[in-house]
């Protein structure tokens, strides 16, 4: 299969549920994606972003050595935000390597804070800092402040919901 081709035919769930069963288990299909998805254009990151995150909900260890180059990539200017939420949704499920956790917290707190944030990325940001804290207790009076401030500023019911859980949680 062109990957690439294939990533570009149609942009679907059940197309990119396809590709993600094509890709498997199999770790050098899966380091083909991560490149279309690190290096590629717009739209073919875009696509990749969706697949990468199923397979990494069915085989995460698939994820661990691309991990870096990914984590890198969370604070580069104008980083489509379906890149930055597929990312996240599957850093809040997996335990990260400790050597990342500083940059993931940096970009974690950058996207909760920046107004003009999609609500999903900030909800998934706030999730990762929850998981972080746990290893790194001194954050969770600055996770407190920031969601603080949040809830005042952004009272959509997708902030409110997560903040509260993740307050609850810490």
């Amino acid at each position: 299969m062109d990957l690439r081709k294939e990533i570009l035919t149609a942009h679907n769930k059940e197309h990119s549920l396809y590709i993600a069963g094509w890709i498997g288990q199999d770790a050098q299909r899966f380091a083909l994606l991560m490149k279309l998805f690190l290096e590629d254009e717009y739209r073919v990151v875009q696509r990749s972003a969706w697949i990468i995150s199923i397979v990494a909900d069915k085989h995460p260890s698939l994820l661990e050595p691309h991990l870096q180059n990914m984590v890198s990539r969370m604070d580069m200017p104008g980083l489509p935000s379906a890149v930055k939420r597929n990312v996240l949704r599957v850093m809040q499920d997996m335990n990260l390597p400790p050597e990342l956790h500083g940059e993931v917290m940096n970009a974690c707190f950058h996207y909760i804070e920046d107004p003009k944030e999609m609500i999903a990325i900030k909800a998934f940001s706030m999730t990762v800092l929850a998981n972080l804290a746990k290893a790194y207790p001194d954050i969770k009076n600055e996770i407190r402040v920031v969601l603080e401030d949040l809830l005042e500023n952004d009272p959509s019911p997708g902030i409110r919901s997560r903040a509260r859980k993740v307050m609850n949680s810490l």
